[in-house]
């Protein structure tokens, strides 16, 4: 649980998976059972915040104005911005989006391309500490 937590921060460790497998582990116990609908919705849960945190900085930088040197330097900032954790993981996105965007000649639309990058990165690291948050809430509540 603690991994999946550490996880909704860092973008290399998958957060939700992690929690809803720390929840299998323990569903396996002799002590501790879960219902299969609960187990079957929270791996639904797991999959789509996944998904949606992959998606939701591509969308939002997008929707924000940004062109796909937008997109492409968001992607290069958080990947450079982990060598530089945990604040590179936070502004690298949206520097790479402006500087994306400044290269492609879009000066005008470069701090909005970042913004939206940013946004996206939150949103998602919102939608991962909610989930595995309540995947060690859940943990927490059935072992004490």
């Amino acid at each position: 649980m603690l991994v999946g937590l550490t996880g909704c921060i860092l973008p290399i460790i998958p957060g939700p998976p992690l929690g809803y497998i720390g929840l299998l582990f323990l569903h396996f116990t002799e002590r501790f059972q879960f219902d299969s609908n609960d187990l079957f919705l929270w791996a639904f849960i797991a999959v789509i915040v996944t998904v949606a945190d992959n998606v939701l900085p591509i969308w939002t930088t997008k929707k924000f104005g940004g062109s796909k040197a937008g997109v492409w330097g968001s992607t290069l900032g958080l990947i450079l911005g982990l060598f530089f954790a945990p604040v590179g993981i936070i502004v690298g996105p949206f520097i790479g989006a402006v500087l994306g965007e400044m290269l492609n000649n879009n000066n005008d639309k470069a701090l909005k391309a970042g913004f939206g990058a940013f946004m996206g990165f939150v949103f998602g690291v919102g939608l991962k500490l909610a989930s595995t948050g309540y995947f060690a809430w859940l943990f927490a509540k059935t072992v004490f």
